[in-house]
């Protein structure tokens, strides 16, 4: 299973295209979740952006805060079985917050979430969690969980709520790679955030003067994707698939 850390823009979206097929070949990867939150061209995901990520290899994306951004999506996001938005969002909301990717042999169900420290308007993510997991369990023990969130601290929190409740928790959201691919102690594989895939040298994928800038003297301009060269970072997980525990994790980047 390779989960692959946020899109960025039309940078990120090219450069999956390029790295993606022959990363999962080499990997002998069998599932691929991607976080397209970011993936349009001024933020959010459009379908043309959905489609670009489907055609590179990805076989689910998630979502985050920039879920519903562009009003373009709203449909899409209803029609769309293997794209999902975050499940605790209010109801009424465009989109699913959980999904299944049916392999045949076996079946992976993927739930995303949006952690609410520094992010209002969501509800609890611990009990959202417990509620989709007890609707996936009828039909596999094979559970990723995308965790969108702000907070490290929250993030991990979840992590160990669901330590043995799931295959595996990774972090979406906040663009830089955590070190602590690990196992937890109950089989749920484990890692704060992914990290993204677009131009390298940024600030979150945007040009790092604009970011400077905006520290510096406190007013904001439009936001410009980086032209510096990209890189694609997620996580591999080996799964075993009688029991849904992680039995291996490997944090990845690729240039």
């Amino acid at each position: 299973m390779l989960c692959v850390g946020d899109v960025v823009g039309t940078s990120g979206c090219e450069f999956l295209r390029s790295r993606l097929s022959q990363f999962k070949t080499e990997n002998k990867i069998d599932v691929c979740i991607v976080n397209g939150e970011n993936s349009a061209v001024g933020n959010g995901m459009l379908p043309n952006s959905c489609g670009h990520i489907f055609t590179s290899g990805a076989d689910l994306i998630t979502g985050g805060n920039h879920s519903l951004k562009r009003r373009e999506i709203f449909e899409y996001l209803d029609r769309a079985d293997n794209v999902i938005r975050p499940a605790n969002y209010g109801d009424g909301v465009w989109g699913k917050g959980m999904a299944i990717i049916d392999k045949g042999a076996y079946k992976v169900g993927v739930i995303n979430l949006m952690g609410r420290v520094w992010l209002d308007g969501f509800a609890d993510p611990f009990e959202t969690a417990e509620k989709c997991i007890e609707e996936l369990k009828k039909e596999t023990n094979i559970i990723f969980v995308d965790f969108h969130a702000e907070s490290t601290s929250e993030k991990k929190a979840l992590g160990y709520f669901l330590d043995g409740k799931v295959t595996a928790v990774f972090g979406t959201h906040t663009h830089i790679q955590t070190s602590d691919a690990q196992i937890m102690a109950s089989g749920t594989g484990y890692i704060t955030d992914l990290g993204m895939t677009g131009p390298e040298e940024s600030v979150l994928g945007v040009k790092k003067e604009i970011i400077i800038e905006r520290f510096r003297k406190g007013f904001t301009t439009m936001f410009e994707t980086a032209d510096t060269p990209p890189f694609m970072q997620g996580c591999v997980f080996t799964v075993d698939r009688d029991s849904g525990k992680t039995v291996e994790v490997k944090a990845i980047t690729v240039r």
